[in-house]
């Protein structure tokens, strides 16, 4: 058993914190498995229970662990989770982390623009334009519903496309030859409904993420506008941002 240093300069609870985070990212407690009492882990350890409350509360901070009320303190579900300092699509970043991405097609259809469809596009209003709904599938699990709007005439070329395994961003880019520039983003929360709830597996009402983003190609065309809806429990998008530095007021 590892032991803590009391004579470290580093406290106690954040020694302990840090060897129970390990133990559950190594899977010595496995997901959703009882972590050992306060009284348990103070004996283990040799430290007071208020070392070990400091300890585990800092990891339920962190999304590490849970409680449930008179049951104990359970491990969670590690959440998968995308940087989006680059422009990838899920897939591409998720798999690099060797994450299974699959898709599950929902529909594929030509359809009027709505108004913010058509202003997102910079099309009219009614003209055609391509959408297609995909659940998108971690390691066989839903965790996000997606729904993309592209102009006509790019949405065509999609057709005969692998929608099933393939992120849209690469067919655009490798099939049809259009390079991606940047794209927009913007972040909220939405109560699941009932379409939410039959297609990520969640109950009506939980909490879902939702990020409506508009990609522009390289030229700076509005190519790729989306409303992606992610299961709060099992995904977290994460972002770097650096302080800009310049002249002090």
């Amino acid at each position: 058993m590892a032991e803590l240093l009391p004579l470290s300069p580093i406290p106690l609870y954040s020694q302990l914190k840090e060897l129970l985070r390990g133990r559950i990212l190594d899977g010595t407690y496995p997901p959703h498995s009882r972590m050992p009492s306060e009284s348990e882990l103070g004996k283990a350890f040799d430290v007071s229970r208020i070392t070990v409350r400091q300890a585990l509360g800092d990891l339920q901070k962190e999304g590490l662990i849970f409680k449930i009320h008179g049951k104990g303190t359970f491990v969670a579900k590690p959440k998968a989770f995308q940087n989006v300092s680059t422009l990838q699509g899920l897939a591409e970043s998720m798999t690099q982390m060797g994450y299974e991405v699959l898709n599950r097609l929902r529909s594929f259809k030509h359809v009027p623009a709505s108004a913010l469809v058509a202003e997102r596009l910079q099309v009219e209003e009614g003209s055609l334009v391509t959408e297609i709904r995909r659940v998108r599938l971690i390691n066989r699990e839903p965790v996000s519903l997606e729904l993309t709007w592209l102009p006509h005439a790019v949405g065509e070329k999609l057709e005969k496309a692998d929608l099933a395994t393939r992120d849209i961003f690469l067919i655009l880019e490798n099939d049809c030859g259009i390079p991606l520039g940047h794209a927009d983003l913007a972040i909220d929360a939405v109560l699941a409904d009932g379409d939410l709830t039959q297609a990520l597996g969640v109950e009506e009402g939980s909490p879902i993420m939702r990020i409506e983003r508009l990609t522009h190609a390289a030229d700076g065309t509005p190519l790729d506008f989306e409303h992606l809806y992610y299961r709060g429990d099992a995904f977290q998008y994460r972002l770097r941002i650096d302080r800009q530095k310049g002249p002090q007021a």
